[in-house]
């Protein structure tokens, strides 16, 4: 039309100065926005604006580079078998905490990948394999293993019970789902929360393994209680058998002498 505009830029930075110090309607709904992106960066490493993803479509060649980048990040992380798996379905392009189909995924993930290597859940795996006779309590692995005690905290993860094959089987399992994100995202196909959720069982299946239909025959709480209450048995033995570091020296000095 001919006119001339004046617009102000201000920088990101005056912007969240200005926002968290302000009193108003529009600076309370900024910074309830940016505490949610904050609080969502904070646990999953990234932020992607689904909206846009979805409404806009802008499934461009950034996104999907992005998004490569992301999943390389959850293949190196030291995080358990199962939270690289719910980190992958978090990049889902319509990903919601509050969805039922979340709070599903979720609350199954860890069992359905147990009892695909052993037929039996987290809980079920620590009732039949925890015992305080038995050499460590049973358990394969520990925080200070192979060397330091095996303290109270270690005897309610399940993964700790588990064999060199189931291992390995679990994560070989893993590194399906990891592979085919990045193969989706290399192609430019965007992945729904459904289509994750749908590829944990196909993944499995193709695994030739059984897939969970219910939630097991043991709780979690009552699994922790049993694997603990072992462990109070095992202490007084693993007291007296354990040797320190300063113990193994003394040991060893009088020897020589």
């Amino acid at each position: 039309n001919g006119k001339t505009y004046h617009y102000k830029f201000y920088s990101l930075s005056a912007i969240i100065a200005v926002g968290y110090r302000i009193n108003s309607g529009r600076a309370t709904q900024f910074r309830q926005w940016a505490t949610k992106v904050l609080d969502t960066f904070t646990k999953q490493g990234y932020v992607l604006d689904k909206s846009r993803l979805i409404n806009g479509q802008i499934f461009d060649e950034d996104y999907f580079d992005h998004l490569i980048s992301e999943i390389q990040e959850i293949r190196a992380s030291e995080r358990r078998f199962y939270q690289k798996i719910t980190d992958i379905y978090a990049t889902a392009v319509d990903y919601s905490l509050d969805s039922q189909t979340t709070k599903d995924f979720f609350a199954t993930v860890q069992n359905k990948m147990h009892y695909a290597v052993h037929g039996g859940t987290a809980a079920e795996v620590i009732m039949a394999r925890a015992d305080h006779t038995k050499e460590h309590m049973g358990l394969t692995s520990w925080k200070n293993a192979p060397d330091g005690k095996i303290v109270k905290a270690d005897v309610s993860v399940a993964k700790n019970y588990l064999s060199m094959d189931e291992m390995q089987e679990l994560n070989e399992i893993v590194t399906m789902y990891l592979d085919y994100a990045t193969r989706q995202a290399r192609r430019h196909i965007p992945m729904t929360m459904a289509d994750w959720a749908s590829k944990l069982d196909a993944f499995l299946q193709f695994n030739d393994a059984e897939i969970l239909q219910n939630k097991g025959k043991v709780t979690a709480a009552i699994a922790k209680a049993f694997a603990e209450s072992e462990f109070e048995q095992y202490r007084v033995i693993q007291d007296h058998l354990y040797q320190s570091d300063f113990d193994r020296l003394v040991a060893s000095t009088e020897q020589k002498n």
